[in-house]
């Protein structure tokens, strides 16, 4: 039938009866076309299709007339009317079963119920699956969107290198002269307590005096610390990935009720590295990862007046959006915290003289400095894939009725070629209305294509097929199905060959599901394209170890005059090597 559905024709009726325009079709394209009772085969049709397809016909005449088909058999087709009782009593239903692995039941659901607007879908959570019962049509729709929604996650490995270097350096040098002198009188002799009479007798025997002690400080302390950390995480795209490298500090409130009752809660507080990050895989292979980094340490212990411990913390945080190729190395840089502390004891005014301040003062010069720096790596495991092209655009129909068009059947923009010659309007009074409009003969029979390839391929290798066209004489448009075992091979990319020029149309639909690829070639020039060349290039990967082929489904040559015939195509056979 997919034949007689592509065969040409040109229709030209003016208030016709609905069964002649049926009879037409039916003698120029060898097809049954049965009616419901309900079908007014009586129906004035107007119809004026030149340079089409009986599919286009008999779709655009059904649409017209508010009725529908149904494919009873290889040669025969039923008409009813499109009414919801009809639909219910012809309209064949599928129960379909989706086994989902990388997507998730609830959502893909929604989508098949939004776009679809199907009605009998179970959801198994346990399973992660659904069941759907709907039209033949809606089930590949659904086939599509699940194919869509089932592409793998992807997945990214980070390297991540944090360091953080600490510098002290602690200078004391200086002399520390003493800063007080106590005198205090001595206790009397008997003994007793120091009365004042006591006091009229002091004399330097009878005082005792207190010195500070005199240091010498000469001390120099160098530190140098650094703490590495190295981790290598792995996480699924646009999941957070959290690094932690520190320690958790008890941190003690103390809580006291109006009856007395004192109780302690202890709370820990993380201190030291947090990095959090969260990776975004773009289909080009780069990387999109937002990073949240925060360093915190201990900076004093604070005692509560109840004798509770609790700690002042410092914390330096950056936050960034980066996007990096995959491989590509960023590093930050700049979390620098300084301090400069110098504290001394000097003599008034002595100590303060340059140089010899040293000798009447002692003076403490403490320098800290620490500095983070992260270097982070993305490695993409798992690309992220974009979706082929027959499941993120296929035709659906209309708003009433869902329906695939099959791509043979599409316009790609280009003019569709009239291989016959258009029929006379005829008149339901005379027998003319009956003549179907014949088609031309075939153009010639030395047209020929060749699909050229290797006849052995390792497995996981790609390689390029071409398939090369030699007309007998010009061509205007040249539709072509290729088929493949999906099994064992998988379409990488379909580009146009050396024949097809820059101002002409080249269009392509992949069903990688069903192996099989569309091709239309159309040329600009009214005369037809002539010239033998190659039409396209196809790149396959291999998957799987065995024979396999690669063959021409449906090919047709159009040309100026009508359709031209085509040499049997001889298949690729090929190896896949283990």
């Amino acid at each position: 039938m997919s034949a007689a559905f592509r065969k040409p024709i040109s229709l030209e009726f003016r208030d016709a009866q609905m069964r002649q325009v049926f009879e037409v079709l039916s003698r120029a394209s060898g097809l049954n076309f049965v009616f419901d009772k309900d079908v007014r085969t009586d129906q004035k049709v107007t119809v004026f299709l030149r340079n089409s397809t009986v599919a286009n016909v008999v779709n655009t005449v059904l649409l017209t007339n508010q009725l529908e088909q149904r494919v009873l058999d290889g040669n025969s087709i039923l008409i009813y009317p499109n009414t919801p009782a009809k639909q219910r009593d012809y309209q064949p239903l599928t129960v379909r079963t989706f086994v989902l692995s990388n997507s998730d039941a609830k959502d893909v659901a929604n989508t098949v119920k939004t776009i679809l607007k199907t009605r009998d879908i179970v959801v198994d959570e346990k399973r992660n699956m659904i069941v759907m019962r709907d039209t033949p049509d809606a089930i590949q729709a659904a086939e599509k969107l699940v194919a869509v929604h089932e592409m793998p996650e992807p997945e990214v490995m980070l390297e991540v290198e944090i360091l953080e270097v600490k510098r002290s350096r602690l200078q004391d040098l200086g002399i520390q002269l003493p800063s007080q002198l106590s005198l205090t009188p001595l206790a009397s002799s008997s003994g007793g307590t120091l009365t004042l009479d006591d006091l009229r007798h002091l004399n330097p025997t009878r005082i005792g005096a207190t010195v500070s002690p005199l240091n010498v400080n000469v001390n120099a302390a160098v530190t140098d610390t650094n703490v590495l950390a190295n981790p290598r995480v792995r996480t699924r795209n646009k999941e957070k990935a959290r690094i932690q490298v520190g320690q958790r500090v008890p941190n003690v409130t103390t809580t006291s009720t109006a009856t007395g009752f004192v109780a302690e809660n202890v709370q820990y507080v993380d201190v030291g590295l947090k990095l959090e990050v969260e990776p975004t895989v773009t289909p080009d292979n780069e990387v999109t990862i937002r990073i949240n980094l925060e360093v915190s340490d201990i900076i004093s212990q604070v005692q509560t007046k109840s004798g509770s411990i609790a700690y002042e913390i410092g914390t330096r945080n950056a936050t960034t959006l980066l996007r990096l190729k995959d491989g590509e190395n960023q590093i930050l840089a700049g979390l620098i915290q300084d301090e400069d502390r110098v504290s001394g004891n000097r003599v008034p005014g002595l100590g303060d003289i340059p140089a010899l301040g040293r000798l009447f003062g002692a003076q403490s010069d403490n320098k800290l400095k620490s500095e983070i720096v992260l270097s982070i790596t993305p490695r993409v495991i798992r690309p992220a894939q974009r979706p082929n092209l027959g499941s993120a655009e296929f035709d659906s129909g209309t708003e009433s009725s869902l329906r695939l068009t099959s791509p043979m059947l599409r316009e790609r923009g280009a003019p569709v070629p009239s291989p016959v010659a258009p029929a006379a309007a005829p008149t339901p009074s005379t027998d003319a209305s009956s003549t179907p409009p014949q088609p031309v003969a075939a153009a010639g029979g030395g047209s020929a294509l060749t699909i050229q390839g290797p006849s052995s391929v390792p497995a996981g290798s790609t390689f390029d097929v071409l398939v090369n066209v030699q007309p007998e004489r010009p061509f205007t448009s040249l539709p072509l199905t290729l088929q493949y075992n999906p099994a064992q091979l998988q379409i990488i990319s379909v580009t146009p060959g050396s024949l097809v020029s820059a101002n002409e149309v080249f269009a392509n639909n992949i069903d990688a599901a069903k192996g099989l690829v569309y091709m239309t070639m159309n040329a600009k020039q009214t005369q037809g394209k002539d010239g033998a060349g190659n039409v396209v290039r196809l790149t396959f990967k291999a998957l799987a170890a065995g024979e396999t082929s690669i063959h021409m489904q449906d090919q047709m040559l159009i040309t100026p005059s009508g359709m031209a015939s085509l040499k049997p195509t001889a298949p690729l056979v090929m190896t896949v090597q283990p």
